[in-house]
């Protein structure tokens, strides 16, 4: 019996077990999905919650799994830049929307911005939180960044771009739907605006043009985050 225990241990415990267990959580999360579309079976939610319970069921240290997965981990920075490859090949078409992209990205960036800051006075939110929600629409390492520049705290400014991901990759769909909004561009520009890098998985999946616009505008928002909110908030105060 304890040589039994001692092998279950040593395979989960392997590096191998904590990267199979992504990719395998993964491939039934989109599988599931493909299936299903439905709201709660959103891909990066479920692989998340999979993985999570393992990890438990295990007791498995998160640090060891992080650890573990390094081989995935630094293949972030390839797929990232590999986002490119859509909006190169919609490139004509981002020209033609030139304008009403670059107001799109000023009018929700904004608004974006400002509901936190006024739901925040509404409900006699600390000055800390306040600092830590407004980037919340960033990805990850930009509002970790520009939260602890502002006086938030960078951790907990993860947990709510997460939060914001997933919520804005799960809703953003079905409310776009709602108000009959179809086209690509519009669709993509919306999740790539308020869910980021998981609003981005979410387009692709609805189609290239929508994943183009999604990733750029991920990325001009980041930009948008960094420059202005820092600049924002010093006005404000």
């Amino acid at each position: 019996m304890l040589n039994w225990q001692a092998a279950g241990q040593a395979v989960v415990h392997h590096p191998l077990f904590s990267v199979g267990l992504t990719l395998i959580a993964f491939q039934m999360a989109t599988w599931l999905y493909a299936k299903t579309r439905k709201l709660w079976c959103q891909p990066f939610l479920v692989a998340m919650t999979l993985v999570i319970s393992v990890l438990l069921l295990c007791q498995i240290p998160y640090e060891e799994y992080r650890q573990n997965n390094w081989l995935l981990t630094i293949w972030l920075g390839p797929t990232t830049v590999a986002l490119a490859i859509p909006l190169y090949l919609n490139l004509s078409r981002i020209r033609q929307l030139f304008k009403p992209i670059m107001l799109t990205l000023v009018i929700g960036g904004a608004v974006t911005s400002a509901l936190v800051f006024i739901l925040g006075w509404l409900f006699g939110t600390s000055h800390s939180l306040l600092m830590t929600l407004a980037p919340k629409s960033a990805t990850s390492p930009i509002a970790m960044l520009v939260a602890e520049n502002l006086g938030g705290v960078a951790a907990l400014a993860a947990v709510f771009v997460l939060l914001t991901g997933v919520l804005g990759a799960m809703m953003g769909p079905w409310l776009l739907n709602k108000f009959q909004v179809h086209n690509p561009a519009a669709r993509g520009m919306a999740l790539g605006l308020t869910a980021h890098a998981v609003g981005t998985a979410q387009a692709l999946h609805e189609g290239e043009e929508c994943g183009a616009f999604a990733a750029m505008a991920m990325s001009l928002m980041g930009v948008l985050t960094a420059v202005a909110l820092p600049v924002a908030v010093a006005l404000l105060s």
